[in-house]
């Protein structure tokens, strides 16, 4: 099946030019001009990848991606958010509403095409992934066949990101993984502010997780290095 792609941007000649590439790069594509357009359009269907402006008319790109997170149905659309804002501040605003890449305008359209290529790698990585595959037990589950991660009975809500780093780290517990082996494994490329990027996201799941930010019990810090999970292995 033709992956798809619902292009979320209001410059009509942006949305075209959008558009133009993404189909000569083999995807099939539909467009929206606003948030309520595109809801429209993905209650109709659910394309493989959103591309969605961040500056919109009427209701944000970023609360549009907040409200997708929150609704089991769009849970898992993987979303690269585009925008003119080039604050760092602004880079994890985005991520931490659950956006799986993040693309500051001017940019170029093979970097676009490359980043969409490597999501749409990745989850088709995860669908045909072993369903078998069994959970991860500590005193917390990580399912990756129902991609849930519970902790005394609780769902622990994570974005499809930070559910795969989690799951990365604790597939190989006691291993130390550097950012740029995380950014390849998850993303499927490595970025010039990868380091940070993966800081924020980990940052986030250890909230997520309860984890104490001096002592942390499930995922640790190995400074000048990167991260590692617990070393005692599922139990």
């Amino acid at each position: 099946m033709t992956p798809s792609v619902l292009v979320v941007e209001d410059e009509p000649a942006i949305q075209e030019l959008l558009r133009v590439n993404l189909v000569d790069a083999g995807y099939e594509v539909r467009a929206a001009p606003d948030a309520e357009s595109a809801q429209r359009e993905l209650a109709d269907a659910l394309p493989s990848l959103l591309l969605l402006d961040w500056m919109l008319p009427g209701k944000s790109g970023l609360a549009l991606a907040k409200e997708l997170r929150g609704d089991t149905r769009t849970r898992e659309l993987p979303i690269i958010m585009l925008t003119a804002r080039t604050d760092e501040a602004d880079k994890v605003a985005g991520f931490a509403v659950g956006a799986d890449d993040y693309l500051t305008k001017p940019f170029s359209l093979r970097e676009l095409a490359a980043r969409v290529r490597a999501i749409l790698r990745r989850m088709d990585r995860i669908q045909r992934s072993t369903p078998q595959e069994p959970a991860l037990r500590f005193d917390l589950t990580i399912d990756p066949a129902r991609r849930r991660v519970t902790k005394d009975g609780e769902e622990i809500v994570l974005t499809p990101l930070e559910f795969e780093i989690l799951l990365t780290l604790a597939r190989s517990p006691g291993v130390v993984m550097s950012r740029d082996q995380l950014m390849d494994r998850v993303w499927g490329y490595r970025d010039y502010a990868g380091g940070r990027v993966v800081d924020s996201h980990v940052a986030r799941i250890r909230r997520k997780l309860g984890d104490e930010a001096g002592e942390p019990k499930y995922i640790r810090t190995v400074h000048g290095v990167g991260y590692a999970f617990r070393e005692d292995g599922p139990g």
